[in-house]
């Protein structure tokens, strides 16, 4: 696991970006020409962000970042595979990134189309039954089945990534990445560490 003092400034950061969001008080940092010219020279993103490609997620709006801030990865049910996998790995191996953050969403529609069941057809049945393992888990916990298997899911990616051999568990082991899980609420703006 990564040492405390650095992860906690990235991890601020973003949660400060969210608090900016949710107040609408943005400051739209490095949105300019200076920082698109700055970028020419190459890229150092301070966290990478498994989303999902739902339109109302942007991480670099909710969490008010700029160009090259953000390594971001978006996949209906911010579920992963081996070529998310390996974007992961290149932004923390090339790029030196050591914060991976796997970010959920109340309301998810991948998450809710998996726990409502029923046909996907075409290669949407490799999103649901990716999400299928966290459905079952989720069961019978309290609470709403839906919301519990959108923070499972969040959870069970986190840890596949943690585990994932040989580039991104030994960095994780190795304390030169952390990965950590997190939710945001569609109602309320906020992103909450789970």
């Amino acid at each position: 696991m990564q040492t405390d003092s650095g992860i906690t400034e990235i991890v601020q950061k973003l949660i400060e970006g969210n608090k900016r969001f949710r107040l609408s008080s943005q400051i739209h940092p490095n949105q300019n020409a200076e920082r698109r010219k700055e970028l020419t020279q190459g890229q150092k993103p301070f966290a990478v962000i498994i989303g999902c490609s739902d339109s109302r997620v942007s991480p670099e709006v909710i969490f008010d970042q700029g160009l090259g801030d953000l390594f971001v990865i978006r996949v209906a049910g911010n579920i992963i595979d081996a070529v998310a996998l390996g974007s992961i790995e290149y932004a923390a191996e090339h790029l030196g990134t050591q914060l991976i953050m796997v970010l959920g969403h109340s309301k998810c529609g991948a998450v809710t189309a998996t726990v409502q069941g029923g046909h996907a057809p075409g290669h949407i049945l490799n999103i649901v039954d990716a999400i299928k393992p966290s459905v079952e888990k989720a069961k019978g916990h309290p609470g709403d089945l839906t919301d519990n298997t959108i923070r499972e899911n969040v959870r069970r990616v986190t840890e596949q990534i943690r585990n994932s051999t040989p580039i991104l568990s030994e960095m994780y082991k190795n304390g030169k990445v952390d990965v950590v899980s997190a939710y945001y609420n569609i109602d309320t703006g906020e992103v909450s560490l789970l």
